[in-house]
């Protein structure tokens, strides 16, 4: 017989909305309670963590029903306090206050499930020590600021509590009334019309996959305000002379998880090498030469740089500008294209 609930776990109770009969148990609750993936919950419906009605249902596929009442027992938050990690960083500038690092792409930023190891936090342990900023709590030391994993640039650290707090008010503030500016180079399929432009579109989780983002109304449950300015860079081309990408700067108004990619994804432009915005685009890489379809199959995850940080030192108002270049596999990138203007 499977385990009930126990005394090291969470209960938490949720209520079978209208419009929700019907919906399988397994993706009900990883829509609504939202803290865990779907495979999760089906695996703590089979152990006997999930109750409806005070009944304890075993099977994921349970179809709830208006009105119903489920209580869901989720396990406590792993004990995961990260630990030095002797890994190299590429540091830009560090003072007594903060650190400036060019993240690789593939490197997390902090632990979280799935990646507990060989993040930035880890690295930046074994370099600072104990000077990093307690304020972001054990996992997040110093973090005030976050790339995707596979996204690579500029990240600004802070490792004194004065710096934490200066450069939190910064980033909240977006840039509107200091000298904060983030800018990204991004490779996106086809060619948006015109030079520059705005996406002002709300963000939330998607109900389809939570571990995803998507526009939404900004009336929606969970909707964050979301504002991204682009300008055309280059355009490019690949047989026949039609523009196959382009590569433009986008700036943040706001910072949202995955703001770029699903921002330009909602255009009809999305990022090259993005699987989980952009895989419909898969088919274009068809249609370039050969030479270039197997760099362009090659590049294996979303073509984003972090390239321009500036803001204001939080301890001495100077004001900081740091600029990174496209890394080598992004440059190897669109050198596979053909430059049209």
């Amino acid at each position: 017989m499977a385990d009930g609930p126990s005394a090291d776990r969470v209960d938490v109770e949720l209520m079978v909305e209208a419009g929700d009969t019907g919906e399988r148990l397994d993706a009900w609750l990883a829509r609504r309670a939202a803290t865990f993936s779907r495979n999760r919950y089906k695996d703590l419906i089979k152990q006997g963590q999930v109750q409806v009605g005070g009944r304890t249902i075993m099977e994921p596929k349970y179809r709830v029903n208006e009105g119903e009442t489920v209580t869901l027992s989720e396990p406590e938050p792993e004990d995961a306090t990260p630990q030095a990690e002797d890994i190299p960083l590429n540091v830009v500038y560090e003072d007594d206050d903060l650190i400036v690092i060019d993240k690789p792409a593939g490197m997390v930023v902090h632990p979280a499930a799935g990646n507990w190891t060989g993040t930035l936090v880890n690295a930046l342990l074994h370099h600072c020590g104990d000077s990093l900023s307690g304020i972001g709590g054990v996992r997040r030391p110093g973090i005030v600021h976050r790339i995707d994993k596979d996204t690579s640039g500029l990240l600004v650290v802070a490792k004194s509590d004065a710096a934490h707090q200066g450069l939190s008010a910064q980033f909240a503030d977006h840039g509107r009334t200091t000298a904060l500016e983030r800018a990204y180079s991004a490779l996106v399929w086809g060619a948006p019309p015109g030079l520059r432009g705005t996406v002002d579109a709300a963000l939330a989780r998607s109900i389809n996959n939570r571990l995803k983002i998507a526009v939404v109304k900004p009336e929606s449950r969970g909707a964050r305000h979301a504002v991204t300015h682009w300008q055309l860079q280059h355009r490019y081309g690949g047989s026949g002379g039609d523009a196959m990408a382009s590569l433009i700067e986008c700036r943040l108004e706001t910072g949202r998880t995955h703001q770029i990619r699903v921002h330009m994804a909602h255009l009809g432009f999305p990022l090259v090498g993005d699987v989980d915005y952009g895989a419909h685009f898969r088919t274009k890489v068809n249609r370039l030469p050969e030479d270039m379809r197997e760099k362009v199959a090659g590049f294996k995850r979303q073509a984003l740089h972090a390239g321009l940080l500036a803001f204001e030192h939080p301890v001495n108002g100077e004001v900081m500008r740091f600029e990174s270049p496209l890394p080598a596999d992004f440059a190897e990138l669109i050198e596979a294209f053909e430059l049209l203007d």
